[in-house]
């Protein structure tokens, strides 16, 4: 068995650390505009904000599996984790990615984000290998992005819609 109410607190905290990375970063980068070009301001903090963005999801991982929760729980947490990294680490980026879309740049001339495809690129070649020869990697590549970019649409979503409902006051009675 798992706890339900466990792991939907460690999702919680995973939609939070994606929104966070990605403000963040998308804030850092902006404020590094003001005395750098976009590309170095993006290379100087994006490798910090991976950093940060790792280690996340470590501490809530090391503090499931130092829990007094059952097995199967601490299972799931650590599959999540497992799962889910890929998507959390693209928020930060998808951060720098969108500022250099609205910014009319290629952000490929960013040496942190050509390492972080690089990176990526070697945990998904694999997978397109399995599933075509190799020929479908701009397709895992394409498909990874749009993944983690639902993901992390969906876990902020998850955070932030209870606080809206609690702005927009409580649901008028329904008249019999």
């Amino acid at each position: 068995m798992f706890s339900l109410a466990h792991l939907k607190r460690r999702l919680g905290q995973y939609a939070a650390v994606w929104v966070g990375a990605f403000l963040l970063a998308g804030a850092a980068i902006l404020a590094g505009l003001w005395f750098a070009d976009l590309m170095t301001a993006a290379d100087a903090v994006l490798p910090v904000a991976l950093a940060l963005t790792a280690l996340a999801p470590g501490g809530g991982v090391v503090a499931s599996l130092m829990s007094r929760e059952t097995l199967g729980t601490k299972l799931v947490v650590v599959l999540l984790a497992a799962v889910l990294v890929l998507p959390l680490l693209w928020a930060p980026v998808s951060a720098a990615v969108a500022i250099a879309f609205f910014a009319d740049r290629s952000i490929e001339y960013s040496q942190t984000y050509a390492a972080f495809q690089i990176g990526v690129s070697r945990v998904l070649f694999p997978v397109s290998v399995w599933l075509g020869d190799g020929d479908l990697f701009g397709w895992v590549w394409t498909a990874f992005q749009w993944v983690s970019t639902v993901v992390g649409f969906l876990s902020a979503m998850a955070k932030i819609w209870p606080a809206i409902r609690r702005l927009l006051g409580p649901e008028p009675p329904v008249e019999a």
